[in-house]
């Protein structure tokens, strides 16, 4: 479990501080440095995101949306490029395709290059074209305007496909050399120095990049609590710009409108005073032929041309039946009206009519009809009497208002998504070191521990102890609960093992006292029970080594074996002292009644085993194995039931040799003890008739281990 923990440890805070800002410096100046060269060369490209690839590659996510937005801010409030925040989201997108083809390896792969350029093509080409159409209309940028009129003129594209596709493959072109220089500088950089730019925040021992790769790999039931947080911070985000970006729009519209008011009021009063009102009738009667008519008509279209949002400048003598023509000068495309000529009162404007033929004065008013939204502001022309004669009228565009607050719109929005862009980053990357990393951290420890395996809980409680989790929050309150939590379990499964460990050897001891008095009424067999469990230990342990039946000889099944091994003649109890004791061959009669100590002992094992939990009963289990069919023989002339080959338990085989070997090499009353060598050779010649050939050949491996278990009980 230890390599989890990575080896180095994290640097000061202050140094990686340094470094950071350093990164968003450097990345900066190298966008300023690549715009400057495009600029200073003339080549048709920009050049100005190799800073923004650059620190992106070597920094990832948030460093390289924060140089993204640096620029265009910068460029913005100084007043060098005004324009340049309504392009902010795109430099953030390329920073995040960046950071994400770089962080995925896909960089290092020709296919992922090209990739990388396309979509970045899309992104400054495309989205870019878009924005500027909605920005500046149809007159595409600098850089493209000539290859946009050539797919307009040439290829009879349509003006914003022209703009769309102009812009792809300037960008492409732009994107290409970019993402080539950036690359060029990162991987010129050693290997440690890329290292030193991967700025962590570690709140806890910081992992192993295996161990991160394992946690980030893990799936969640449903969704992750990243993918949640960039769920919730957009939600929030979308709910709340939406908000704003509306209320703006709508503020700047108003403020915009009642600027234009002012306007238009301050313009309608400087048209009024240009007209003399004692020569209305003479200006309506005459026309150009009146002696200063065209000096004033001059004057009044300077007024008009002063502003692109001015549509209209005239001057109207208003009667019962109409507004009759004295001036109307138009912008370029401007529909004006003759001298003298009536115009309808349009039906909008009937309920100002009352109001203005008695000359009074109205408010700036907007309408919507023949000549389209327009908004009007009337000013009265008085004569020397003090009389309202003619009124001085200005519209002023209300498409053209519109169309501004669009422009507005699309550079709130665009800077509006950089920051989110940016938000959203500084908020994952603190939630990664606050709360993903620690909560997965500690849920992939706990997921290390295995009962199967000795000493697990003391390994996991340790690595607890080490991860050292310090968020000072709510997160830090979980690992301290858990590691206080691991550490009372520790104590408490200790406990038990120390428990058990005495029960079990309570039990172990149970079992040998109970093969003593069964062994102490056969006078024969001395320590039989002991060495037949010795050597049937030692032939486990040998077809172990040699990968034989290792599906069957698992620890559990060995341990059961060994511990139980000293029960297998638990049945000879049954059996009298007599035939037990007896100096001479037994009768058939006699022999039978031996051979029911197999059954007994089953019997026997039977009626304990239901006494206790099935949980307790495996070595039992093995217990009444060993003492039904150990007189089994290999070609199924043994008993009590005849059956041969594998059809006999492996722990019956195993003490089948363990037996006949000891009883060989042991005194009987009605026998001297054969010598070791020729009971080897004994057990060699019954292989395959009476023993299982593969445990045979198994004993026979460890037969100098077996000798020195003789000899021990012997000197003994």
């Amino acid at each position: 479990m230890d390599e989890m923990i990575r080896k180095q440890k994290t640097r000061p805070a202050v140094q990686k501080a340094l470094v950071f800002i350093g990164l968003i410096v450097g990345g900066v100046l190298l966008n300023y440095l690549g715009t400057f060269f495009a600029n200073f060369t003339g080549i048709p490209v920009y050049l100005d995101v190799i800073g923004t690839m650059v620190t992106a590659m070597l920094g990832g996510y948030l460093p390289g949306i924060l140089v993204a937005l640096v620029g265009p801010v910068i460029n913005t409030l100084s007043g060098a490029d005004t324009a340049a925040i309504s392009y902010t989201v795109l430099n953030v997108l390329i920073a995040i395709i960046t950071a994400f083809f770089y962080d995925k390896k896909y960089m290092e792969k020709a296919q992922g290059v090209m990739l990388a350029m396309i979509l970045d093509a899309i992104v400054g080409g495309i989205l870019g074209g878009i924005i500027t159409w909605f920005i500046y209309g149809a007159e595409g940028e600098d850089t493209s305007s000539s290859l946009v009129h050539g797919l307009t003129t040439n290829m009879g594209m349509s003006p914003f496909g022209a703009e769309l596709a102009g812009g792809f493959f300037v960008d492409l072109a732009d994107k290409a050399i970019c993402l080539f220089l950036a690359l060029t500088l990162v991987y010129c950089l050693p290997a440690k120095t890329r290292k030193m730019f991967k700025i962590h925040a570690w709140r806890q021992e910081p992992l192993s990049s295996e161990v991160l790769k394992k946690i980030r790999e893990k799936r969640s039931r449903q969704a992750s609590l990243r993918l949640k947080l960039v769920a919730l911070l957009t939600a929030a985000a979308v709910i709340i710009g939406a908000s704003a970006i509306y209320i703006c729009y709508v503020m700047y519209f108003n403020s915009t409108v009642d600027h234009q008011k002012l306007y238009a009021i301050g313009t309608a009063e400087m048209a009024a005073g240009m007209v003399d009102g004692n020569r209305v009738d003479e200006y309506l009667s005459l026309g150009k032929a009146s002696a200063d008519y065209r000096t004033v008509e001059s004057n009044l279209k300077k007024i008009q041309e002063s502003s692109s949002f001015t549509e209209y400048v005239y001057v109207y003598k208003i009667l019962p039946d109409g507004c009759h023509v004295v001036f109307d000068v138009a912008g370029e495309g401007g529909v004006t009206s003759s001298t003298g000529e009536v115009i309808p009162f349009d039906e909008s404007f009937s309920e100002y009519v009352p109001s203005l033929l008695a000359g009074g004065r109205i408010e700036p008013i907007v309408t919507d009809d023949t000549y389209g939204w327009l908004l009007t502001v009337y000013e009265p022309i008085i004569n020397s009497a003090g009389e309202v004669t003619a009124y001085a009228g200005v519209d002023i565009s209300m498409d053209s208002l519109r169309a501004e607050s669009r422009r507005y719109i699309v550079k709130v929005m665009s800077a509006f998504l950089g920051i989110f862009a940016l938000t959203l980053a500084i908020g994952l990357y603190l939630a990664e070191y606050h709360v993903i990393l620690p909560l997965n951290t500690m849920a992939y420890t706990a997921s290390l521990f295995t009962d199967k395996k000795e000493n697990a809980l003391e390994e996991t409680a340790d690595m607890f102890h080490k991860l050292l989790i310090s968020t000072g929050d709510e997160t830090e309150n979980l690992y301290n609960a858990f590691s206080e939590m691991t550490d009372e379990n520790l104590e408490y499964l200790t406990d038990i093992r120390n428990k058990n460990q005495i029960i079990s050897q309570m039990q172990d001891s149970m079992i040998l006292v109970l093969a003593d008095m069964v062994e102490s009424r056969d006078k024969n067999t001395g320590d039989h029970v002991k060495k037949t469990a010795e050597y049937a230990k030692l032939i486990m342990d040998e077809l172990v080594k040699e990968n034989m039946y290792t599906d069957q000889l698992t620890d559990k099944f060995r341990s059961d074996v060994f511990r139980s091994a000293p029960l297998h003649d638990i049945g000879k109890i049954s059996v009298s002292d007599a035939i037990l004791n007896k100096n001479g061959k037994l009768t058939d009669e006699e022999f039978a009644a031996m051979k029911g100590h197999t059954t007994a002992g089953a019997e026997i094992l039977d009626r304990v085993m239901a006494t206790v939990p099935e949980s307790d009963e495996g070595y039992l289990n093995e217990a009444r194995t060993m003492a039904l069919y150990h007189h089994e023989k290999w070609n199924g002339k043994g008993y009590p039931t005849g059956i041969s080959g594998y059809d006999i338990p492996l722990s019956a085989r195993i003490m089948a040799v363990a037996d006949v070997f000891d009883a060989l090499v042991s005194d009987r009353s009605y026998k001297k003890g054969f010598s070791f060598e020729k009971s080897i050779g004994i057990i060699e010649e019954s292989s395959g008739s009476h023993f299982d050939p593969v445990i045979v050949q198994a004993f026979l491996n460890v037969q100098e281990e077996a000798r020195n278990i003789m000899t021990k009980h012997y000197n003994e």
